[in-house]
């Protein structure tokens, strides 16, 4: 039963985890990647996009000098908009609060790298895009620097992923434990094992 559980455990693992987070990072191809924040400062980014890109994944990296970042659900880190032809396409608020393994710029410097998606293009009209960028209402972060990433061809995330993956391992984690409690000692003692009765004097039959 152990074993079986495990399984479970990983499977949850692997649906809800490693496949998002590699349809996410590695599906599709790298379009560029562009510095929106610097020195205190915001700018703007026009990227030309063609209808062949599509669908476009939007990620953020945000360079802060942190080991985590927590802020409540109700606090934004970031905010994004993408705009093209006088219409917003894409609206976005990002906390970066599920960045558990943060990249480390340098191993001299204390700065780590956050990354967050913020949503999904899935068409697109050949045209200049416009990528704003700007701070939300969270407060304490310290920012060095915020990339945008565009990818473009990616595949997209089943929505049932999380939810199916985040019930497998909670099933595999709670089986598997309650295997490791009261699974232990089950097997029978092997009567070879102990040594022989005396056949004569104290205790002989």
């Amino acid at each position: 039963m152990r074993f079986l559980f495990l399984l479970i455990l990983l499977a949850g693992t692997g649906i809800g985890v490693v496949y998002p987070w590699a349809m996410t990072n590695f599906s599709g191809h790298e379009i560029g990647t562009w510095r929106v924040y610097e020195q205190g400062r915001f700018k703007p980014v026009t990227v030309p996009l063609a209808a062949r890109d599509a669908p476009v994944r939007v990620l953020v990296d945000l360079t802060a000098r942190t080991e985590r970042i927590v802020v409540s659900q109700q606090r934004t880190v970031l905010t994004l908009t993408a705009a093209t032809g006088g219409r917003t396409v894409l609206a976005s608020t990002l906390q970066f609060t599920h960045s558990e393994n943060p990249r480390q710029v340098s191993p001299q410097l204390p700065d780590k790298i956050f990354r967050d998606e913020a949503g999904l293009i899935p068409t697109v009209s050949p045209g200049p895009y416009i990528f704003t960028v700007g701070a939300g209402d969270a407060e304490g972060i310290e920012m060095r620097a915020v990339d945008l990433l565009l990818r473009s061809g990616v595949g997209e995330i089943d929505s049932r992923a999380r939810p199916v993956g985040f019930s497998l391992m909670a099933a595999g984690l709670i089986g598997l434990l309650l295997a490791l409690r009261f699974g232990g000692g089950g097997r029978p003692q092997n009567p070879n094992s102990q040594p022989p009765p005396p056949r004569w004097g104290r205790g002989s039959n």
